[in-house]
């Protein structure tokens, strides 16, 4: 008996270590792109559907409704989930993570910048110099693995 005991309890660290989250639609990791590879395949196009595989550098304060992910050369792209129909754990920062959706080109105003701001917890001084609108890669996330 005490020996059941102790393998059930292995077995279900193990399990637990290796446990995965999803959110959104359910995906596989199967065909998954590293992140810092997709500025290349996206090329001139203004929207590619794929899936990414990538490191979370941080995720929104408030309630998970968007993560940055790590790209090439120390860049983030800004992932946010279809139709805010779903959100990930606050806590996942540094963590491995697979998405599928639609990478876009996209142009984020000046008052959606300082919105993603105050959500990221950054003080009125930093929000404050946000004054230009930004050009750059974002991602609209169907489902999302986290690891």
């Amino acid at each position: 008996m005490k020996y059941t005991f102790i393998f059930a309890l292995i077995l279900g660290l193990t399990v637990a270590a290796n446990a995965q989250s999803f959110h959104g639609k359910k995906i596989s990791e199967e065909g998954a792109v590293p992140a810092p590879e997709l500025v290349a395949k996206m090329g001139d196009k203004a929207e590619m559907p794929t899936k990414i595989q990538g490191t979370v550098e941080s995720v929104c304060k408030v309630k998970g409704c968007w993560m940055k992910v790590k790209t090439a050369d120390g860049q983030t792209m800004r992932v946010t989930f279809r139709d805010y129909g779903f959100f990930v754990p606050k806590d996942i920062a540094g963590k491995q993570v697979v998405f599928e959706g639609t990478a876009q080109q996209t142009v984020t105003s000046v008052a959606d910048l300082k919105h993603y701001a105050e959500d990221a917890g950054k003080s009125k001084a930093e929000i404050a110099k946000i004054t230009e609108p930004e050009k750059a890669l974002t991602f609209v996330a169907d489902g999302v693995i986290v690891k």
